[in-house]
Parts: C-alpha cells; sequence; structure tokens
C-alpha cells in the first residue's frame, strides 16, 4: 500500500526532473547551435530576448490563453497552431506534442520556431518580442556571453 502512495510523488519529481530555468548565456549557446543566430534574418539577442519575455528562460512554462489554447515551453509555442495538446483544436504545424516543448532538449522547440518564423508574421507572431523586443537594441542580451 505504501509503495501506491509513492507512485504520484515519484512521478512529480519525475516530471520535475525534466525541468529547467536556462541561464541566459547558456540559453544562447544552445540557441546559436542550433541555427537561431540570423535565421530568417533575426539575431540571437531576438530569440533571447523573446524566451526571456515570454518565458523568463523556464522550460515548464503553460499559459493557457482564452481561446482555449495553451502556450508552452520557453518559446510559449501556441497549440491553436502549432502543436497538439489533446484538449484544443489545432492546425499541428510542427506536427508535435506540445509537451515536447516543456523538456531540456530545445531541439524541438527550435525546429518547429524557425518554421514559426517562416510564416508571414516572423517573429512577430510572439507578442512579447513585439512588446519587449521590435525595434530595441538588444545587443546587451548576448554581449556577456562570450559566444
Amino acid at each position: 500500500m505504501r509503495a501506491l502512495t509513492l507512485l504520484p510523488v515519484l512521478a512529480c519529481l519525475s516530471a520535475g526532473a525534466q525541468a529547467k530555468v536556462f541561464s541566459r548565456c547558456e540559453l544562447a549557446r544552445l540557441l546559436q547551435r542550433g541555427g537561431l543566430d540570423g535565421f530568417m534574418g533575426y539575431s540571437l539577442d531576438n530569440w533571447i530576448c523573446l524566451a526571456f519575455y515570454a518565458s523568463r528562460f523556464n522550460t515548464r512554462t503553460v499559459r493557457e490563453n482564452s481561446d482555449g489554447s495553451s502556450d508552452y515551453g520557453v518559446f510559449q509555442i501556441n497549440s491553436h497552431k502549432w502543436c497538439t495538446d489533446l484538449r484544443s483544436h489545432t492546425q499541428d504545424l510542427c506536427q508535435m506534442h506540445c509537451r515536447d516543448f516543456l523538456t531540456t532538449d530545445l531541439s524541438d522547440d527550435i525546429s518547429c520556431v524557425k518554421k514559426v518564423v517562416m510564416d508571414w508574421e516572423g517573429m512577430g507572431a510572439w507578442m512579447p518580442w513585439r512588446d519587449h523586443c521590435e525595434g530595441r537594441e538588444l545587443s546587451h542580451w548576448v554581449a556577456s556571453c562570450n559566444l
């Protein structure tokens, strides 16, 4: 009986082990290796600024929206258009499950955000980028990272 009561605790600990809040420079290095620096004309500092204002670099960030969709992961990828969460209607253009954006492996996140930014809105698809990053001096986001 005691083992059964530990199962939910172990499941939570296992899920929590996958969560990570990246440091700014650690994330910058990962995104640079993933080919985001200069992708579709957007410098790496745009991506870091977006990730900060979207999720504070936290892989486990999930936000529910008033339209029934949710945003997932470091980049807050939306379930209505880009991934499936089995709860909301989706176009699933990245052909991925939204929960895949909640892990420390950012390869799937990077693959999907490349598709998002190739869409007609570019990085304007993200409100946090429009509100906090667009048209601003962003070099401080990566200046001390020794990239």
